[in-house]
């Protein structure tokens, strides 16, 4: 099958930005394992074993990378089977709604040697304080780039600009998405694009999984929201089921769209992530801009991105530095854990998700 990825969650301007909370609904899920335990302690290794069980089983894995290393898993989520496993210590707490039926903790702190461990107390407090000191700096960089975007799209906004986007919208659901269902249909989150480590990245694909036609938004100034949010409305209203993936530098605003019983997306795009190949369609949101609003704000627009970009990755070097003292951390803790028993709890936990009725 082929490999779905999304984030659940984003570094963004307003801070860490969480859709884990959609794994607390027991209407959606009858298994949901959360992890818990400190770094270094086998989480990410356990969700891949169990995934890797799924996957030779036949079952569809869709995996949840870590928004600050996307090496690193979050969580694994097995749809056919309304499962999910999932790392619940901060900053993605997941709080069971349902525990003891659908929740269940899972406590890999067992597996520490804790007698091993205590000579390395102070070394560790120290790891973690200098993880916890970089991401104070990555969200003020970010904070502040945002700012510098908002302007940028409330600079290019106008009613004529806001009319042309509503007029395409109500082109496109009319051609796109012909009702399938009585029944509303299922909105899914996820971050699609990420700031990490490794850069500004996207996960497309993501997308050329599950969409032949891609409508490309070319899109410099933040403008996509306003196109996707009424086909987003009325694709819920005719039954489709959608992942809706915000944009991680306005977690207010949808970045991109994806129909996986359409085949069809809607994927923003622009100089910084294009869209690597050719698309079913392509919009040039940026042409549809006032030409007299843009000739009068041109220096301020091409100020304000300049110098964004250069917070963003002021940002990205903060991650960097943050990926650094977490390796840090985990060194110190890797030796001490029992591995075999993770690996056991992975294989225990993958035969009671594959045991599950679907």
């Amino acid at each position: 099958m082929p490999n779905i990825q999304y984030f659940l969650g984003g570094n963004t301007p307003l801070g860490f930005s969480s859709l884990y909370h959609q794994l607390s609904d027991p209407t959606k899920y009858q298994a949901v394992y959360i992890l818990k335990g400190g770094a270094g302690c086998g989480k990410s290794s356990l969700m891949r074993r169990v995934g890797r069980h799924a996957q030779a089983a036949g079952f569809q894995v869709v995996e949840v990378p870590c928004s600050g290393d996307p090496d690193s898993l979050d969580a694994v989520l097995l749809p056919q089977l309304g499962a999910a496993i999932v790392d619940g210590t901060a900053p993605h707490v997941v709080e069971p709604a349902c525990a003891g039926v659908v929740e269940r903790y899972v406590d890999l702190s067992h597996f520490y040697n804790w007698s091993e461990l205590q000579p390395l107390k102070e070394n560790i407090i120290a790891a973690g304080h200098a993880c916890s000191a970089c991401y104070k700096r990555v969200y003020r960089c970010l904070g502040a780039a945002g700012e510098l975007l908002e302007d940028v799209h409330d600079r290019v906004s106008s009613d004529l600009l806001t009319q042309k986007l509503a007029r395409r919208a109500r082109g496109i659901i009319a051609r796109e998405l012909k009702p399938t269902a009585a029944v509303p249909g299922e909105e899914i989150q996820g971050f699609l694009s990420a700031v990490t480590h490794k850069g500004c990245i996207t996960l497309w694909e993501t997308v050329e999984a599950q969409a032949d036609r891609v409508y490309e938004l070319w899109d410099s100034y933040g403008l996509a929201h306003d196109l996707l949010a009424p086909i987003l409305s009325a694709a819920l209203a005719t039954g489709h089921r959608v992942l809706a993936c915000p944009d991680p530098m306005a977690p207010d605003r949808l970045a991109h769209l994806i129909f996986p019983d359409l085949s069809l997306a809607f994927v923003t795009s622009n100089s910084h992530a294009p869209w690597p190949h050719h698309p079913y369609r392509r919009l040039r949101l940026d042409a549809m801009v006032d030409r007299e609003v843009y000739r009068a704000s041109r220096p301020r627009l091409r100020f304000a991105q300049k110098v964004a970009q250069a917070l963003v990755e002021q940002a990205v070097d903060g991650l960097q530095q943050a990926k650094a003292a977490h390796d840090d951390l985990e060194g110190f803790y890797n030796p001490h854990v029992d591995f075999d028993g993770v690996y056991q709890v992975a294989d225990e936990v993958a035969n009671e998700v594959l045991s599950l009725p679907h």
